[in-house]
């Protein structure tokens, strides 16, 4: 077997054994035998291990030796992980995983936008207002996926323009809820016009140098964020 088709059947059992994982179809305390896994995915020994090796380093599992694989308590998971939140998102307790997530941003973004107001470069400045123009003109019509794309750059530069590299680091966190809010369809046909008028306030009160109305204007996106959160997914 080449390594590329070992990558690939790698990815496979990966993308199937992590969400089942985080949907809690293996609850903590699972044991998961080696063994029983090359059988049950018709893989090799090296593909299970590096599948587990990806797990592990997710905090997700742990191997021992003459015991096998378990399957760890989820406050043990790296729930900041990317890809673990993206399983999450999936599974059947999206609704929780999405408010956790959303009362994250309601902690960080206002700050971080208040920050950015007293630090953001002209080129940041520069690109939030582009990235919010952006969401105005793929605001109507269905154009979801195009509208997130700008979405996310939008908040991955906020967060950036803060200075913290601790709020900058969530920039994949919060792509990950504003992703799983799309492609689960946890949205309206069109983005809520209100709020895509925030974005394009925020941009005009950074690059303004307001602090105050940036850090106020941000709390409603996500205080908007929560509440379709409330009417969409109950």
């Amino acid at each position: 077997m080449t390594s590329g088709q070992e990558r690939g059947l790698h990815a496979k059992l990966l993308a199937t054994l992590g969400p089942a994982i985080a949907s809690g179809e293996y609850p903590p305390g699972t044991v998961l035998r080696t063994d029983q896994l090359e059988q049950r995915f018709d893989v090799s020994r090296t593909v299970v291990r590096e599948a587990v090796r990806v797990l592990e380093s997710m905090r997700l599992v742990e191997s021992r030796r003459r015991v096998g694989v378990t399957v760890r308590p989820t406050e043990e998971w790296n729930v900041f992980d990317p890809q673990v939140i993206r399983w999450r998102l999936a599974g059947t307790d999206r609704p929780r995983q999405l408010r956790s997530l959303t009362v994250l941003r309601s902690a960080v973004e206002p700050v971080a936008a208040g920050l950015a107001a007293r630090l953001a470069t002209a080129e940041q400045c520069a690109e939030l207002t582009g990235h919010a123009l952006g969401m105005v003109a793929t605001s109507r019509g269905g154009q979801l996926e195009s509208y997130l794309v700008h979405d996310v750059a939008f908040h991955r530069v906020v967060l950036r323009a803060s200075g913290n590299e601790m709020f900058a680091k969530l920039g994949d966190v919060v792509a990950e809820v504003l992703t799983g809010r799309t492609q689960h369809r946890v949205m309206f046909s069109d983005p809520d016009p209100a709020a895509v008028t925030l974005h394009v306030q925020v941009a005009e009160a950074v690059r303004a140098r307001d602090e105050e109305r940036a850090e106020r204007l941000t709390r409603e996106i996500t205080v908007g964020a929560m509440a379709e959160l409330d009417v969409l997914a109950p």
